[in-house]
């Protein structure tokens, strides 16, 4: 499959001339996406532009429009019959763009050539108000992470304060969060049928401002009345607390409504649909996509499309619940999986494109291993609001088989034209070393695992242990350490035995709440002992709506209120991640120096040996700091993981 085996109305028309391909005069709907348009079912905008296509509507996709001058790209295709819809990203802006130091990323993952100049910052907001002045009778709807996560008062780290809901901020008329496939299509026969956007207030899944006179129904006890911006201003207290029944609400079967007042206004958010079913999701990865970056960008290289065209998305949801990320805020914590044929459909299809040659980068999702998993006993899962299906330990009422995993591993290595598939996603060891009432579950954890590192590992298998201290891994609603040790040691063993030279890769976090330099300290003695030479790093980045990010603002715990230490200057921060480099030549000083401050001469001896504790040298302490290291400068890998990292996790189906 090729470009040149398609047509140009293949894809959804991003011009006039390819509108009037499909004879098309008017539109009903426009989509303008911060992100470069690839038709590919993990690319939002084409996801939501194909549904309502199917459902028969007039639908146009405006790629990266440029804001600056007269706004040529906001006007070309002339007022849409029922609504503007926008879809920031894949990502969110700020994330994409700038590091956790806030400095430019090395390159914009979904854009062409991964240049930084295709979108500007906050694209929901600059878009909103474009389209507002030149269209103001045009409703203009918000999907996608950006505005998903920013639907009620939230921390934005990049300007370091709080934020309203981004319908203030933008002047939007209504957020359709989360998964919006089915939102989008209802909204559509609404505004279609002659309702207003005004009218449309009790549609699941979707966010929009009222004076409280105007709220359907009145605020009943039923509802969830939150800490108004205004409280949250001024107290960070009031802010932490809101965040338990923000999160609980997300994560419910049966969520209630949620409401919060900023001046005059409320915001409410209606809970959302139910989760897809697999003949529902089955349906969207069916849609005609071609797969391929429009026309427009021949020549062209799309980082994030190059990382995932070779892949497979499995499954939809995450019930890890990890404080710090923002899948199940978005997605939810139930899983939804694709079907064996419509994922086999899906690998027929990726063996046609030209460069396939027979390798597939990753059969795996939100976490590699969940596929097929959920509630033994659905009425259980009804009333549950736990944030986490395996933490602080895995629900004895999930089912924790892999064997419907291995199942779909096992039906597409039988395809002649695959030579090997990866797993690429990340993979919750936790799930693997727990052991059931079960046995045949046991089992089929055991086999799993062994199917796992001797056929699918690309010599590299990606965990995501996160930290060693249990106390930090708590805060990160992450396993114990221990269990990282052990898994360690099964595929060591397994390696051994099949005579395979592959290694783990372990993901670390430094300043995330409750880490204290110690921690990191004790992190690098512990890692060394292991023999890791870390280059998957990350430090904490605050994104909006995770427990973790207002917990880093707020100092207090939003479920307990406890008090929580962050590293939140400069200072701090890189004072914790200089112990993941410990063993540059260019860092010893510094840490020697540290750990001698904080008394932790043991530390020294265990990174360094008895050499390295005796004070160094004055050609040590002139000596400059290297910057060439075995992966180059520290920084760089760092920085370009933690954007791999984000795509990684966040560009499975986000709207």
């Amino acid at each position: 499959m090729s470009v040149h085996s398609h047509q140009l109305s293949d894809w959804l028309p991003t011009t006039k001339k390819e509108m009037a391909l499909r004879g098309w005069e008017e539109l009903d709907v426009i989509l303008f996406s911060g992100d470069a348009y690839v038709d590919h079912p993990s690319f939002g905008a084409a996801v939501i532009g194909r549904c309502l296509e199917a459902a028969g509507y007039r639908v146009a996709i405006v790629p990266q429009p440029d804001w600056h001058g007269d706004y040529r790209d906001f006007k070309k295709l002339g007022r849409p019959r029922l609504f503007f819809g926008i879809s920031p990203g894949c990502m969110d802006s700020m994330v994409n763009k700038y590091t956790a130091n806030r400095r430019l990323r090395s390159e914009d993952a979904y854009s062409p050539d991964g240049r930084h100049d295709c979108r500007p910052e906050y694209p929901t907001i600059v878009y909103t108000k474009i389209l507002k002045s030149l269209f103001p009778d045009v409703p203009v709807v918000l999907g996608g992470i950006e505005a998903s996560m920013r639907r009620l008062t939230h921390y934005d780290y990049w300007q370091d304060r709080l934020r309203p809901c981004i319908l203030h901020d933008s002047g939007a008329d209504l957020i359709i969060y989360g998964m919006g496939e089915k939102a989008i299509v209802e909204l559509a026969r609404l505004l279609s049928d002659g309702q207003s956007i005004q009218s449309v207030r009790d549609m699941p899944q979707t966010v929009y401002l009222s004076r409280a006179a105007d709220i359907p129904g009145g605020i009943v006890e039923s509802d969830i009345v939150l800490n108004s911006h205004e409280q949250c201003l001024r107290d960070k207290k009031a802010e932490a607390s809101n965040y338990r029944y923000i999160e609980e609400e997300s994560n419910k079967k049966h969520a209630r409504r949620l409401l919060q007042q900023t001046g005059e206004w409320y915001t409410v958010v209606n809970p959302p649909y139910p989760p897809m079913s697999t003949p529902e999701l089955d349906a969207t990865y069916a849609l005609p996509y071609t797969r391929l970056p429009h026309p427009k960008y021949k020549g062209k290289r799309i980082p994030a499309y190059d990382m995932i065209k070779h892949s497979v998305n499995i499954h939809r949801g995450c019930f890890g619940g990890c404080a710090f990320c923002t899948i199940s805020a978005h997605q939810g914590k139930f899983i939804t999986s694709r079907s064996k044929e419509s994922i086999l459909r899906e690998v027929r299809q990726i063996a046609e494109l030209d460069d396939f040659r027979g390798y597939l980068s990753d059969l795996g999702g939100p976490s590699a291993n969940m596929y097929g998993m959920g509630g033994k006993n659905p009425q259980a899962c009804d009333r549950c609001k736990r944030p986490s299906c395996i933490h602080p330990a895995i629900c004895p009422n999930l089912n924790t088989d892999h064997s419907a995993l291995l199942d779909i591993y096992h039906a597409v290595d039988s395809l002649p034209f695959i030579k090997k598939s990866f797993i690429g996603s990340g993979v919750r060891y936790d799930l693997l070393l727990h052991h059931s009432s079960d046995e045949q579950t046991n089992a089929s954890a055991r086999a799993y695992t062994r199917e796992l590192i001797c056929h699918h590992v690309s010599g590299r298998l990606k965990v995501a242990p996160e930290h060693t201290n249990d106390r930090v891994l708590r805060y990160m609603r992450k396993p114990s350490f221990r269990l990282f040790e052990e898994f360690k040691r099964l595929f060591d063993q397994l390696n051994e035995r099949e005579q395979l030279r592959q290694q783990i890769i372990p993901y670390f976090i430094s300043s995330h709440p409750g880490c204290h330099a110690e921690d990191m300290a004790e992190l690098a003695a512990i890692t060394k002992r292991l023999d890791f030479h870390l280059e998957q790093v990350q430090d904490f980045t605050p994104t909006p709506m995770t427990i973790s990010t207002e917990t880093w603002y707020t100092g207090y715990d939003p479920y307990t209120l406890e008090e929580v230490f962050s590293a939140r200057s400069q200072q701090e921060k890189l004072a914790q991640r200089q112990f993941f480099f410990w063993y540059q030549p260019g860092e010893r000083q510094k840490i020697e120096r540290e750990l001698r401050k904080m008394g932790r001469p043991d530390l020294i001896r265990r990174l360094y040996g008895d050499r390295g504790y005796a004070p160094p040298s004055s050609a040590h302490q002139h000596q400059s700091p290297t910057t060439t290291y075995p992966n180059g400068n520290h920084r760089k890998p760092q920085r370009g993981e933690a954007q791999s990292r984000n795509v990684g996790r966040r560009h499975r189906d986000h709207r």
